[in-house]
């Protein structure tokens, strides 16, 4: 029997800057963001969860990340991918838009927002795709949103709390019609990409996941918080 969707909307307004093979999921839940504008390392290793180490390991890493902000935000849950580091996560970015002021060079700034987080360390990478059929993960262009926002994240997890698909919606115009410029487009994709892997935002307005992007790239906290995540495993955290 299928799980009801559940989604929980998110906005956020860009300011100063102008956003393969899937584990088996019967049931799964879909989250919705979106956007305008010393760590742990080694993986949590363990045959099933033990809330009791979840926790040790929780406050001996916080401090310096936004964990904490998401735990709340989340009902104190983590969502997470699998590792995807033999396996990448295929990535089809839409290559061209009949949308004004669209530039091909934005493709570029989306990849390399990708490679921006994976850089981190995380044990997920990307593999880009130019068949969309191929696609784990779809980023498209659109003229802008009705709302004040310039991108939009849509992933769903399976009752595990593992990630097992996404995409993400990028604007081209703000939503009073202003162009978005090429690093606009970067700090955007940024967040998104950041919500795609499972983080959600943070009060800091130093960091890339502000609700109200000020920043164009990763805080020593954006990469701290995800190297957290997923030195974890997923599920709730009680």
């Amino acid at each position: 029997m299928t799980k009801p969707l559940l989604v929980a909307s998110l906005s956020l307004a860009l300011l100063a800057l102008g956003s393969a093979e899937l584990p088996d999921a019967s049931r799964r839940t879909s989250f919705e963001a979106s956007a305008s504008g010393s760590v742990a390392t080694g993986r949590y290793r363990t045959s099933r969860r033990d809330a009791a180490e979840i926790k040790r390991r929780l406050q001996q890493h916080e401090s310096g990340t936004y964990i904490g902000e998401i735990l709340l935000t989340r009902d104190s849950a983590l969502a997470r991918w699998h590792d995807r580091v033999e396996r990448p996560l295929t990535v089809w970015i839409q290559p061209t838009s009949p949308v004004g002021d669209w530039q091909p060079e934005f493709v570029g700034e989306v990849r390399d927002a990708f490679n921006a987080w994976s850089a981190t360390g995380i044990p997920v990478r990307f593999a880009f795709v130019s068949d969309s059929s191929r696609a784990d993960i779809h980023v498209t262009f659109i003229d802008q949103f009705a709302e004040p926002i310039s991108g939009k994240t849509r992933w769903a997890r399976d009752d595990n709390w593992w990630i097992v698909d996404g995409d993400i919606t990028l604007a081209i115009h703000h939503d009073g019609g202003e162009p978005l410029d090429r690093p606009a487009v970067h700090a955007i994709a940024l967040h998104e990409v950041g919500h795609l892997l499972g983080l959600d935002h943070t009060s800091d307005i130093a960091n890339i996941m502000t609700p109200r992007v000020r920043v164009r790239d990763l805080s020593a906290a954006d990469r701290s918080t995800m190297a957290l995540l997923y030195s974890l495993p997923p599920g709730p955290v009680r």
